[in-house]
């Protein structure tokens, strides 16, 4: 029983080596194609803070540079609709307080007090709309470099397929339409 057990004991030490071997060897190889195809987990994270600090530096670190006059186009039309808002805002706004102090203002003669009040809430709430809509443009900005970043990193390679395929029906003597899903490692 001993001799066994020495001889267990010996074929496992040995034998163990050989494998350490080998798998020393795959290591390796396999080491040198991560570095081939490195992922970068970070690179999604890095995109959305650079699109954070300035919209369109994430499509910039994402190499999508056709995106940045999309995202500074849009950014900036809703920032304009914003401040010209808020500049007729104000102006409808300082006409009324200057009628309610009884000065003269640059509507007078030509709109009453109810319309100078209705011209406010109109350009109030088309200000406060802009504004909502440059921040929603904002965080879109940074989601798309994220969710892009994300997608660089997904596997298109030809070792996956998906294409339809004709299988034969012997009973009916016809062909059924189907799909195949390939994949290699």
């Amino acid at each position: 029983m001993r001799q066994i057990f020495l001889l267990f004991i010996l074929i496992f030490s040995f034998g163990n080596n050989y494998l350490y071997a080998q798998k020393k060897g795959l290591i390796i190889n396999d080491s040198i194609k991560a570095k081939q195809n490195a992922i970068n987990p970070l690179a999604p994270a890095r995109a959305a803070f650079l699109s954070a600090i300035l919209p369109g530096l994430g499509q910039a670190y994402n190499k999508k540079y056709w995106k940045i006059p999309v995202v500074l186009g849009a950014i900036g039309t809703s920032m304009y609709f914003y401040l010209d808002s808020d500049k007729e805002y104000n102006r409808f706004r300082d006409a009324y307080k200057q009628r309610l102090v009884g000065e003269k203002d640059e509507f007078s003669g030509q709109y009453s007090d109810e319309t100078l009040i209705r011209a406010q809430k109109l350009f109030q709430r088309n200000r406060d709309l802009s504004l909502l809509i440059t921040l929603a443009l904002y965080a879109l900005n940074i989601v798309e470099a994220n969710v892009n970043a994300h997608l660089m990193q997904f596997n298109v390679s030809d070792d996956l397929t998906f294409k339809p395929e004709f299988v034969p029906n012997n009973n009916f003597n016809t062909q059924t339409v189907g799909f195949s899903i390939q994949y290699k490692f």
